[in-house]
């Protein structure tokens, strides 16, 4: 495994991670697949993300990931509960470029974020996303720190989807 660097993304970094949002936003768009969700505006861009809580609400927290020096991705946490329950932790967005998937980085990106931040998680994964799914079952399953993981699914007009929810013990 490569070199794996997971740092809160500053200000000057805004401009990368919105870059790494449209590419998220257009592996992302295949779930919105018959429906208006995820059409290119007129620039030839997706329409933005809203990133100003992530550099001006302490519960919101940017990260970017990085294998070598080299961007690969980024994560976004906040506390929002999909559930409604109160949560430590909400991975909002997870996104690792094409290249470096299936080589072990998204788990071991995962797994240093649970490292750092301890608490009461959840994930909740779009209904088609199969894959993430899949992914974030297995990831969640293998690390040693995770303590009662639950699913639920949640059929509703605010979210359609499993939500994971398992508590990250400290180390």
């Amino acid at each position: 495994m490569a070199d794996v660097d997971l740092r809160v993304a500053s200000a000057e970094e805004r401009g990368a991670l919105e870059n790494l949002i449209q590419l998220y936003t257009h592996d992302f768009s295949e779930q919105w697949s018959g429906t208006p969700k995820g059409e290119l505006d007129e620039d030839g861009r997706f329409s933005p993300y809203v990133l100003d809580p992530y550099w001006q609400d302490k519960d919101h927290i940017p990260l970017l990931l990085r294998v070598e020096g080299r961007l690969a991705g980024f994560a976004l946490l906040n506390r929002t509960s999909h559930l409604g329950d109160p949560v430590d932790r909400n991975m909002a967005e997870f996104f690792v470029a094409r290249k470096h998937r299936r080589a072990g980085l998204g788990k071991a990106a995962v797994g240093a974020l649970f490292s750092r931040y301890p608490g009461l998680w959840e994930i909740a994964v779009a209904r088609r996303n199969v894959g993430a799914l899949a992914f974030w079952r297995r990831t969640i399953l293998q690390h040693p720190q995770i303590r009662d993981p639950e699913e639920t699914d949640v059929r509703s007009t605010a979210w359609n989807g499993p939500v994971l929810r398992f508590r990250v013990a400290s180390v």
